[in-house]
C-alpha cells in the first residue's frame, strides 16, 4: 500500500476569493487537517484556538488552530485546520474526509465516494 494524494483548496470563509491549493496526503490517522502556516497567514486566516494533539511517536504537542473551507473532490466541508510547521506536509484528516463522504481505497490510492453520508436520523 502506497501514500494517497488529493488537490485540496483551503479557503477563507471570510472572504472566499482568498485560497490556497495543494497536494495533500491523506491521513485517516489524523482527525484535523494540518497546512503549512505561511499558506493560512496568506489567505488571511487567523488561529481560533489552540489544541493538544498527540502525534504518531506518542509525542503530544500544542498547535494553533483555525476553521476553514475544505474543497476536494467537487465537495466543500468546514473544518479544523491546524497550522504546521513551514517543512509540514499538508494533511487532509479524516473529519473533513468522511464529511466529504470518502473512503480511501488503498489499493488503487485514491478516494472513494461513499453511496451516502451517514447521518444518525432525524425527527
Amino acid at each position: 500500500m502506497g501514500a494517497t494524494y488529493v488537490d485540496v483548496t483551503i479557503r477563507n470563509p471570510a472572504d472566499p476569493a482568498r485560497s490556497w491549493t495543494g497536494p495533500f496526503l491523506v491521513d485517516t490517522g489524523a482527525f484535523d487537517s494540518l497546512v503549512p502556516k505561511a499558506h493560512l497567514e496568506a489567505i488571511g486566516l487567523k488561529p481560533r484556538g489552540i489544541r493538544e494533539y498527540s502525534l504518531a511517536n506518542g509525542e503530544r504537542v500544542t498547535l494553533e488552530v483555525t476553521v476553514a473551507e475544505i474543497e476536494f473532490e467537487g465537495e466543500i466541508v468546514g473544518g479544523t485546520v491546524v497550522y504546521g510547521d513551514e517543512d509540514s506536509e499538508a494533511l487532509l484528516g479524516v473529519t473533513a474526509l468522511e464529511s466529504g463522504g470518502f473512503e480511501v481505497d488503498p489499493r488503487n490510492q485514491v478516494l472513494k465516494r461513499l453511496p451516502a453520508v451517514l447521518l444518525k436520523g432525524m425527527r
